[in-house]
């Protein structure tokens, strides 16, 4: 059995994707941790945890430790990257692993150290963190060390993080607190202010999945759903269609797009040259709403195209950076 030194996490707000290099994408798991109101103790993290969001009893909280891709309770997530690291180590636990995390683009100094001192704690022997953009240019195998200009829009569950990329580092950025929660908060709202239904978030995510277009389409896919009627508090269903969600959806995107629009505004006129002929690449799960890269190539003229499994270019540009950690310590930010 290979002994498992380092260990790449992509610590999502919606989801947390654990990397080894050599064996690919081992974890993939909701950033959820149930907890008792009672004891304070951790009672499921992941998948477990997932199960129980707006189904629990007053004695136990299922949360999600991170909001907008940022460390919002510090003492859950230490627990949450205990258990992931743990369960990727499996019967090996005793290692210390080095692991390299992924970081919003927008991220201040203290969020970062917040990152670095939850690894620590939670059994990493030496913790590194690089910014998302980074790591997903180089997960979805773009030559980011070249003197030519890469655009890489990376789209999670809090953040859309979108950058151009040349000689290594980070020439034009930007972050926005507005990306797959959002769209799932906004078919609710919408299913609430439409249909007078109440939804909870799995049921949101669920109809942006299976039905959810970034532009209208001719050929409609419909949903049936169930939830809370609000007039008479009894169970009711319903359907929407894909335009309706399209319609839902709208305002949430505009707010990616000027986003993606301010950091094409700031990029040197050479690199824009470069993006231009080589488009904007997509990356993270929201990128794998339909249509979404034509959303964006009517709104910027830029061609855009969704990388090859978008949802795990992070991941897989976290085990790549730790592999190569002479080649990729420009970007390296910091370490213990």
């Amino acid at each position: 059995m290979a002994i498992i030194r380092k260990l790449g996490i992509d610590l999502g707000t919606a989801n947390t994707l654990v990397f080894v290099p050599h064996k690919g994408v081992i974890l993939n798991e909701p950033s959820v941790v149930a907890i008792s109101t009672e004891t304070k103790k951790v009672l499921a993290v992941g998948e477990e945890a997932k199960v129980m969001i707006g189904r629990t009893p007053e004695t136990i909280i299922a949360h999600r430790p991170l909001r907008d891709g940022v460390i919002a309770d510090y003492r859950v997530t230490e627990a949450m990257l205990r258990y992931f690291i743990q369960k990727a180590l499996g019967r090996m636990r005793f290692l210390r692993p080095d692991v390299m995390i992924s970081v919003p683009a927008g991220v201040t100094s203290t969020e970062r150290r917040a990152v670095i001192e939850a690894a620590l704690r939670a059994g990493a022997r030496n913790a590194y963190v690089i910014k998302e953009p980074i790591l997903a240019a180089i997960g979805a195998g773009l030559p980011i060390y070249e003197a030519h200009g890469n655009m890489v829009v990376d789209i999670g569950g809090g953040t859309t993080d979108s950058a151009i990329i040349a000689l290594g580092g980070i020439v034009s950025a930007n972050s926005v607190k507005i990306a797959g929660n959002k769209i799932d908060q906004a078919i609710a709202d919408y299913i609430k202010e439409k249909l007078n239904l109440a939804i909870g978030e799995r049921t949101a995510e669920e109809i942006k999945i299976s039905i959810g277009s970034a532009v209208p389409v001719e050929h409609e896919l419909t949903c049936t759903i169930k939830g809370r009627d609000f007039l008479t508090g009894l169970p009711r269903t319903t359907e929407i269609s894909t335009n309706q969600v399209v319609e839902a959806i709208r305002g949430s995107l505009e707010g990616m797009l000027r986003s993606i629009k301010m950091t094409l505004q700031d990029a040197p006129p050479e690199l824009a040259a470069d993006i231009m002929s080589d488009g904007i690449v997509m990356t993270g799960g929201g990128s794998l709403l339909r249509n979404i890269d034509e959303l964006v190539h009517r709104s910027t003229g830029v061609p855009a195209r969704v990388a090859n499994d978008a949802l795990f270019c992070v991941a897989k540009g976290t085990g790549t950076a730790l592999e190569h950690l002479d080649t990729y310590k420009a970007s390296v930010m910091m370490k213990r």
